[in-house]
């Protein structure tokens, strides 16, 4: 005998039909259904039956609903009258859901699942409903089936069949039947179907989380890659975490997997851990593991089989290990639906899925993922054919000669083409020995650039290779690049000019006739000025270290660089236009060190123009870019982006991510400030957050990256994508400084609140005004609490909200010039006093508070007695005072028509009447000020009349109220057309013919 009582298991069902979808909710419902059937409350029973069927319905427990349903279904049949018309009509609705879980449950026999739908049929037919969902779901039971034909018939019957109240919603009919045309291979039509729901002009519970998810696959196979990366970041955000959506969230998992975003959906995985499982639901079981396989296939097949994935009933596994033991818990759940079916259709669809091939190879989505580990090297892999001798030797002639020229030039496709010919000459006896030291010359170059304790030896053993060849032009750069070497080990400044002495003795040893003997030479001097300025900047620091001034030093360091660098120039500017190039640019940034941008512009531009003039246009992408943030600090944005797209032009042969990225990342910058360019700057910036990625820099150039891909997509009202960007580099950002941590948290708190997530706004309005909270100006905490505030009164977080409001106040306060702010918070305040009950008491402190309000406002006109905010503002809280006591009078009005309802203390005639009089005068007050404030403030004051018209009826003056908007309509019927709203008038018109019939 259950021991909960009816009103126990009255609020149990309340409670449980707002909680979250899920196992949990689940068992609460089947604990309430026994209660209610041991009551012996037949009444009771069925409304625990009924949310039993809809708490199975929103979680991966679906097909648990069946005998609930039954059960109902046999309640109905034993008294039909038992049913109010609205009980009726979900029995019957639910008979879809039920008809959806034959489907899903290979258990149920073929001749039962077909016997149902007849049932459903006949059902419907008596009752009078129209056939179509009838025919929908015979639709998706014959496709499971393999019945191709009787499919079809049953679409063409659906479509065809009339709308009724039992028809699915339009967004759930149209994900139907876009689905159905993907699943005949025509994804142009199903895009086309689906798309109000992907615009979200159709939608319900559950749409378009479902479709978006649905729609990823066939935007990849028709090349529209913008779009499936906009419905990803949309699509998941809704589905992340819902129970019933882990078919959608499989299908995210699958997109990552086919679009080179592993590492994405491996966090996506990691997220849903709990639910990696055996689902009671067979078939979102198979659909939701299938997502997964298809990821855990992909990482297998790329090295990555050893990596840990997440635990399976309680084991930890790897990725092969997971993947093992899903895929033969699926196939063996497709089988059992094939042999239910008699058909091989779920298990080829299952195969062919979790044997996708990728759709492209890296689809850059925005969000930050973790790097994945270099992948373990293959345990046998498979020898290339090798050609024959002569072809390979020509092969690799051709191959040196494009390697040597790439070298000789500069050209940053060089390191590639070295790191070719080395792994083509291998340990081959015949080869050129020329080709084996300049092989050598590529490591060492390498080996120096990272900064290796064995380069010094490599590079010597270089230069005493080209040495014994007789290529002395080359030994003698190998000299230059040993006290480059000794630089970077840190070598003394004594030995340092000695190496770059003898450097510049190699080059100027070199014959009269050599061609590189002027290069040679200058390339000395150049790394000679380079190099001595950072041994004067030692010097100097060792200097300081001993009393002496440092600061001196430094500038007279700098003022003989640039006198240095200056003579160089002169002396090469016809010759040698590359390296002038970079003498210049060393001169615009020591410019920039020195706090003089003017000067810097030119000499960047110069720099970029010799390298493009020397045929080297990589080499001045750096001075372009560079040159592009100083003229955006200097206010000149147009010349600032033609540099930063020049800089991106030429940046088509560079090699190094950084640079890749940076200068992206620059013009999107730069772009960011044009409001028509927003769809351009998040192109770039997501770009430049790629390239980041590949630097390794994914928490510093790629965070920045992200957060400015954030705000263009915010720019494009595409909110939903801006804070799903930026909570992924929410902690990289949260790292570089205060003023930016603020700024972020803000920003996100911004976007949540656009989507109506008011816990989630204010949670980060909250924890940015901690980061403000020693400051010494209270005014940004202030504002911050007040935001937060805001959210929490939306959340219905009452006394959260009273907290914060009255924090807010008390810093708008200390900083003694916010007045507005402050009468917006007390008018906050007022209505919170009377959210909860509208009480005496309420009421009392509300009207005390716009009282307050607008105490304020006057005494601040006292200073400002023309400024429209202010006169605005006192109007505003004249009006909100008014509808405070129309709500109190409405709860006294409420009560005379229930006497179960309403405030203990009752007012009598005398005193309601009273409170009209006050909002009749408020409003006309409040409409006089917005009067004088002119057209902009017309909505205001035809909602002041208008109250005050329908008070003035309830006093029993209905003539008043019908004059007063008489009055405005003929003033507003005078004013030039295009000035007045077009609603207002028809409005008032009706209002005074309402008044005066």
């Amino acid at each position: 005998m259950s021991t909960m009582t009816r009103e126990e298991i009255e609020q149990g069902l309340q409670e449980n039909r707002f909680a979250p979808g899920g196992t949990a909710r689940n068992a609460h419902a089947e604990v309430l259904a026994a209660a209610a059937e041991a009551s012996g409350d037949s009444e009771l029973f069925r409304d625990a039956l009924d949310n039993l069927i809809n708490s199975y319905l929103y979680s991966s427990e679906s097909t648990k609903m069946l005998v609930p349903f039954a059960r109902l279904l046999q309640e109905y049949d034993k008294d039909p009258g038992a049913f109010s018309k609205g009980d009726a009509h979900s029995l019957f609705w639910q008979f879809k859901w039920v008809a959806t879980a034959i489907s899903e449950s290979p258990e149920i026999p073929l001749e039962s699942a077909t016997g149902w739908l007849d049932e459903m049929e006949r059902r419907y037919r008596i009752v009078g409903y129209s056939e179509r969902p009838v025919r929908e779901s015979e639709l998706w039971f014959a496709d499971v089936i393999g019945d191709d034909e009787r499919a079809e018939r049953a679409y063409a019957r659906w479509q065809a069949a009339d709308r009724d109240d039992m028809s699915d919603c339009h967004a759930c009919e149209l994900n139907g039947q876009g689905h159905y045309a993907m699943l005949r291979g025509d994804d142009a039509r199903a895009l086309e179907v689906w798309q109000p729901v992907l615009a979200g002009d159709k939608t319900c519970a559950e749409e378009p989380h479902r479709v978006l998810a649905t729609a990823l696959l066939p935007l990849l196979r028709l090349g529209r890659f913008e779009e499936a990366r906009a419905q990803h970041l949309r699509g998941y955000r809704m589905a992340r975490g819902k129970e019933s959506l882990l078919p959608s969230v499989g299908k995210h998992i699958e997109f990552c997997a086919l679009t080179g975003n592993e590492p994405r959906g491996l966090e996506i995985l990691a997220e849903h851990a709990a639910h990696v499982a055996p689902l009671a639901n067979l078939d979102d079981r198979l659909s939701f593991h299938g997502g997964i396989l298809v990821l855990l296939r992909r990482l297998k097949d790329v090295g990555h089989g050893h990596l840990p994935a997440v635990p399976y009933e309680g084991v930890p596994r790897t990725v092969a290990e997971l993947y093992e033991v899903l895929r033969e818990d699926a196939l063996g759940i497709a089988r059992r639906f094939d042999a239910r079916n008699g058909t091989t259709r779920v298990s080829e669809r299952f195969l062919a899925r979790i044997g996708g091939a990728p759709l492209v190879d890296v689809l850059p989505l925005g969000v930050r993922s973790a790097a994945l580990p270099q992948p373990e090297p293959a345990a046998a892999p498979v020898p290339a054919p090798v050609p024959a001798p002569a072809a390979a030797g020509a092969a690799l002639a051709e191959l040196v000669r494009r390697a040597r020229a790439a070298r000789d030039l500069g050209h940053p496709g060089s390191d590639g083409l070295w790191a070719e010919v080395a792994a083509r000459v291998g340990t081959a006896d015949a080869v050129d020995p020329l080709v084996r030291v300049d092989v050598a010359d590529h490591r060492a170059l390498a080996a120096a650039r990272a900064g290796a304790g064995d380069a010094a030896a490599l590079v010597t053993a270089v230069r005493d290779g080209y040495r014994a060849l007789g290529r002395e032009e080359r030994a003698a750069l190998s000299e230059l690049r040993l006290a480059s070497v000794a630089a970077r080990s840190g070598a003394a400044p004594g030995e340092i000019r000695e190496l770059l002495a003898v450097a510049l003795r190699a080059a100027e040893a070199l014959e009269a006739d050599e061609p590189l003997r002027g290069r040679r030479i200058a390339l000395a001097e150049l790394s000679a000025i380079r190099l001595e300025s950072y041994l004067r900047s030692l010097e100097a620091t060792d200097a300081h270290d001993h009393g002496h001034g440092h600061d001196r030093e430094h500038d007279r360091g700098h003022g003989e660089l640039a006198a240095e660098l200056t003579a160089f120039v002169a002396a090469y500017a016809q010759s040698l236009p590359d390296l002038v190039a970079e003498a210049e640019e060393m001169l615009g940034r020591i410019a920039l060190s020195e706090g003089d941008p003017e000067r810097a512009v030119p000499l960047l531009a110069s720099a970029a123009a010799r390298a493009i003039e020397a045929g080297r246009p990589w080499q001045a992408v750096d001075p372009l870019v560079l040159r592009a943030g100083v003229l955006m600090s200097l206010g000149r944005p147009e010349e600032a982006e033609q540099d930063a797209r020049s800089g991106l032009a030429h940046a088509g042969e560079l090699t190094d991510a950084e640079q890749q990225a940076v200068v992206r990342l620059t013009l999107a910058d730069i772009l960011l400030e044009r409001a028509d360019a927003a769809s351009q700057t998040a192109e770039l910036a997501l770009t430049a957050a790629h390239w980041f990625d590949q630097a390794g820099l994914t928490a510093d150039g790629g965070a920045q990256a992200r957060l400015l891909l954030a705000r263009a997509y915010a720019h494009q009202h595409r909110n939903a994508d801006a804070a799903e960007v930026l909570r992924s580099t929410l902690p990289d950002l949260l790292e570089h400084g205060e003023q930016q941590a603020l700024a972020v948290r803000e920003f996100l708190g911004d976007l949540l609140r656009e989507l109506g997530e008011p816990r989630e706004a204010a949670e980060q309005y909250l924890l940015a005004a901690e980061l403000v909270k020693g400051w010494e100006d209270p005014r940004p905490q202030a504002g911050l609490a007040q935001s937060a505030a805001d959210q929490l009164s939306e959340a219905w977080l009452t006394p959260e909200a009273v907290a914060a409001y009255e924090r807010a106040l008390e810093l708008h306060r200390l900083s003694g010039d916010a007045p507005v702010a402050e009468v917006r918070v007390l008018r906050s305040l007022a209505w919170l006093a009377i959210r909860e009950e509208v009480s005496a008491a309420g009421v009392a402190r509300a009207r005390a508070l716009m009282a307050e309000a607008a105490g304020i406002l006057e005494t601040s006109q006292g200073d400002a007695p023309e400024s429209p905010e202010l006169r605005s503002e006192l109007a505003q809280t004249w009006h909100q005072l008014a509808q405070v006591l129309d709500r109190w009078v409405s709860v006294h009005v409420q009560e005379d028509d229930d006497e179960d309802s309403g405030p203990a203390e009752a007012l009598g005639d005398a005193e309601l009447t009273a409170l009209r009089l006050e909002e009749v005068l408020l409003w006309d007050r409040a409409a006089g000020v917005y009067a004088g404030l002119g057209g902009d403030h017309l909505a205001e004051r035809f909602q002041c009349l208008n109250n005050a018209a329908w008070a003035e009826r309830e006093l029993g003056r209905p003539e008043a109220g019908a004059a007063r908007l008489s009055a405005l309509i003929e003033e507003l019927r005078t004013r030039p057309e295009g000035t007045v709203p077009e609603w207002i008038l028809p409005r008032a018109e009706r209002t005074v013919a309402h008044l005066t019939d």
